[in-house]
């Protein structure tokens, strides 16, 4: 197919990571745009990024549009249809729109609505594991109509692109359902382990988590669990907040996803707290469970 320009709607970590993988694998043109170039805090570092790894920075939403032939949607899970209402907009005729967004497939259904209505042709994906360390390989399942065909684009790029069904909310539903696992085990951990480590049973805790699960190093996988909720918490709950309406759109009630938003959602503020600030580098899970025994009482707003 020769997609030779493709646009970044977002320049966050996931943005950042698949425009430096596209130029890596020779993709001529990669462009990108993100509300942080128009605000005054993160509009100098974002573009000095940009800048630096050979993207181009567009000025505006059209802009990007009009210069790719693939946008690659890549925001927080709030902003999917938003982000779809706007490109519907200015979209090029026949050009392709990857929505890598974590949606319900409801909101996928509605985004893809939108494009296709505007001429465009529009791929959902359902990103199966975090982008880092994977990169531009991370894997991804695709849907829709269109996906064949962009599937095979992206594999010339090197990218893990396996379709799943041409019908929208396929790969989004595959997402979200693992997506409460995945957090939810997360969340699992930050209060187990906080909680254990307050009545000094963690050892023996952690001992029979290890036994009936020997298969997970439980002390590793809990230093990872809280440092990415730490970093990421703002953005998971959004997450499972249309993992809750995943649930929803099957008929249930979504007691669990929307319990483990409020813990991602409760971790995020604490970051922004500034609990966790002057932790050395790689630390241990008990290292973050400290800090937050230590700011007990101080109710940081979510």
């Amino acid at each position: 197919m020769g997609i030779a320009s493709v646009g970044l709607v977002g320049y966050g970590e996931v943005g950042r990571i698949f425009s430096a993988g596209l130029i890596a694998a020779g993709v001529p043109s990669v462009s990108a745009w993100d509300l942080k170039f128009d605000g005054a805090a993160a509009r100098d570092e974002a573009l000095a990024h940009a800048a630096q790894h050979g993207v181009h920075a567009c000025g505006g939403l059209a802009d990007l549009c009009q210069r790719s032939t693939l946008l690659i949607s890549a925001v927080t899970a709030s902003n999917t249809l938003a982000v779809a209402q706007a490109v519907s907009t200015h979209i090029r005729p026949g050009g392709f729109f990857l929505d890598l967004n974590s949606a319900s497939p409801g909101t996928k259904q509605q985004a893809a609505a939108l494009v296709d209505a505007a001429g465009g042709r529009y791929v959902e994906a359902g990103v199966m594991t975090s982008v880092p360390p994977h990169g531009l390989r991370v894997p991804m399942l695709l849907g829709g109509v269109h996906a064949p065909e962009l599937a095979a684009q992206l594999s010339d790029w090197g990218m893990d692109a396996t379709v799943v069904s041409e019908r929208i909310g396929v790969a989004s539903a595959t997402k979200m359902c693992r997506s409460v696992m995945i957090k939810g085990l997360e969340a699992l951990v930050l209060e187990s382990y906080t909680t254990a480590r307050h009545y000094g049973v963690e050892d023996a805790m952690i001992a029979t988590l290890q036994e009936t699960f020997p298969g997970i190093d439980w002390p590793p996988q809990g230093a990872y669990f809280f440092s990415r909720v730490a970093r990421h918490g703002q953005r998971r709950a959004e997450e499972m907040r249309e993992a809750a309406h995943t649930v929803r759109e099957a008929g249930f009630e979504p007691c669990m996803a929307e319990a483990i938003a409020g813990k991602h959602d409760w971790m995020a503020a604490q970051a922004r707290a500034g609990h966790f600030d002057g932790l050395a580098p790689n630390p241990r899970w008990q290292d973050w469970a400290d800090r937050l025994l230590a700011a007990r009482g101080t109710d940081p707003k979510p």
